[in-house]
């Protein structure tokens, strides 16, 4: 059959709703850089004049004829053996939104899509399509799901009077200042519209939702949420991390092994939850500073953009400041944990780093003395909220910006201890802290829960348990862990447990 008409017959079997997704995913915001013809980006034009068009008119034809030019372009196009180009990229992203949309075209050339993901030398658990999709996308095709046509009208309304955000931008005179959103597909071109737009004008990220969670907030909740939504349960999905669909994100595993009992049940606990979760995971077994180098450097590839979030599990012996690595040296703590946040790939997503080792030698020992005549006590201040509300200042948005972030933000350090004190070890499993956080964490999948959340939780069972010190002295203590956060959004755990044995069979 002549190829335009099976591209014909493919786009005339797509709902506009659907059309309306897929162009979306297809103009994802944020594509990934340094690669071979970044500068050549798609332009404003490019990516919000067919759905400005579209609200318009109420018609179809200019996102057609680019998914059309989409399809050309990839039927044309040969992959090149070594490079990385922005082609690879769209290709993948656009065979992934066809694969979750379930439209991809009959005539896509699969082997073209096998050879791009060789030139990112995607494992075959890589290879999984639901990893190329763009979580925040997803997040944002179900807030679209869960307002009504008249909502995303009202956003637009909204949108419309701040006329410094919208001076001079000629879509927006395209669409007008009323709309109807009621025909099918239509509601979505608009929504995606407003999103785009934002993204574009820097007022949003993955990370920073504000300002289109006030559009949604002045919206009328009686009239703009589909059945069973509210306006606060669609502003709260904006307000976690989005990691919506497997893989949960990437998980690194360092653990020395050397003079350490009950080394490798650690790391076997570590590789049990990490794939419960849904990461794929990694394992470097008695890392060197060489070898943490080597990691840092595969870490910069061009794949790991595609991941949600990233885990780290680094368990050794320790002091207050330093790791003992397998050959003995020793690395700084601190410098370890503002090495690895900086890497580009994962910018703007969420960092996670359980830091597992002794930071000194004291202990919390359990003498009945030390406590006696001891209390704490604090000064309450009571402020009333209607001063609080007086006195708070006018943040317009003349002085936000969101384009710089200092490396260290959306990254969490979890510690087994506190500063200058042991971390406790049980001959045949290990740090003891690994333990029952991989415990928590398997109990609480499919619960709601977020990360923050079983940390608070593991600090109370984790200083509830006694321990004791396996010298000659036996001394009886406890163990206090604490995490430091620079998190702006929630970490959820995923609602699906992924069984162990099921994650390399995952669906292509």
């Amino acid at each position: 059959m002549d190829e335009v008409i099976q591209v014909t017959q493919w786009l005339s079997s797509i709902t506009p709703r659907k059309k309306a997704k897929l162009f979306f995913f297809t103009t994802h915001a944020d594509a990934p850089s340094p690669m071979v013809g970044s500068n050549d980006v798609d332009t404003h034009e490019e990516t919000q004049l067919p759905l400005a068009t579209t609200v318009a008119l109420h018609n179809f034809k200019n996102i057609g004829e680019f998914l059309k030019k989409k399809v050309n372009t990839f039927s044309c196009y040969n992959v090149i053996e070594n490079e990385i180009t922005k082609t690879d990229y769209e290709y993948l992203r656009f065979y992934s939104a066809c694969k979750y949309l379930d439209v991809v075209p009959p005539f896509l050339d699969l082997e073209k899509i096998s050879a791009i993901q060789n030139k990112f030398e995607m494992t075959d658990e890589e290879r999984d399509y639901r990893l190329l999709l763009d979580s925040a996308d997803l997040v944002l095709e179900k807030v679209c799901d869960s307002l009504k046509p008249a909502g995303v009208s009202q956003m637009w309304t909204a949108l419309r009077k701040d006329r410094n955000l919208i001076r001079g931008v000629k879509t927006i005179d395209i669409i007008g200042f009323f709309v109807d959103p009621n025909p099918t597909g239509i509601k979505e071109c608009l929504f995606f519209f407003i999103v785009r737009f934002l993204q574009k004008a820097d007022k949003i990220n993955r990370v920073n939702t504000n300002r289109l969670e006030r559009l949604i907030a002045q919206c009328d909740e009686s009239s703009s949420c589909e059945e069973g939504k509210t306006i606060d349960f669609i502003i709260d999905s904006l307000r976690f991390y989005p990691t919506e669909l497997y893989p949960f994100g990437f998980c690194l595993i360092m653990c020395v092994i050397e003079g350490r009992d009950g080394a490798m049940q650690e790391i076997e606990k570590t590789m049990e939850i990490s794939r419960h979760l849904g990461m794929i995971t990694h394992t470097e077994k008695n890392p060197t500073k060489e070898t943490i180098e080597l990691v840092k450097k595969e870490l910069m590839k061009p794949k790991y953009q595609f991941y949600s979030s990233f885990t780290c599990w680094f368990m050794s012996h320790g002091d207050s400041n330093s790791m003992v690595l397998a050959d003995g040296e020793t690395i700084e703590r601190e410098w370890f944990l503002t090495s690895f946040p900086d890497i580009s790939t994962f910018q703007l997503k969420p960092k996670v780093f359980f830091m597992v080792s002794c930071r000194g030698a004291n202990k919390f020992s359990l003498k009945g003395d030390e406590f006696e005549g001891q209390s704490a006590t604090c000064d309450y201040y009571d402020i009333g909220s209607a001063l609080i509300r007086n006195r708070m200042l006018d943040i317009t948005d003349s002085v936000r910006d969101i384009s710089y972030v200092q490396p260290m933000m959306d990254t969490l350090v979890a510690y087994s201890t506190i500063l200058d004190h042991l971390s406790g070890r049980a001959n045949t499993h290990g740090f003891i802290y690994v333990d029952r956080a991989c415990v928590l964490m398997s109990e609480n999948i499919s619960r709601g829960r977020s990360l923050t959340e079983i940390l608070e939780h593991l600090s109370q069972d984790l200083h509830g348990i006694l321990q004791e010190t396996m010298d000659e002295d036996r001394i009886v203590y406890k163990q206090a862990c604490h995490y430091d956060s620079f998190f702006r959004k929630t970490l959820k755990l995923p609602n699906t447990r992924h069984p162990k044995e099921d994650v390399h069979s995952a669906p292509q």
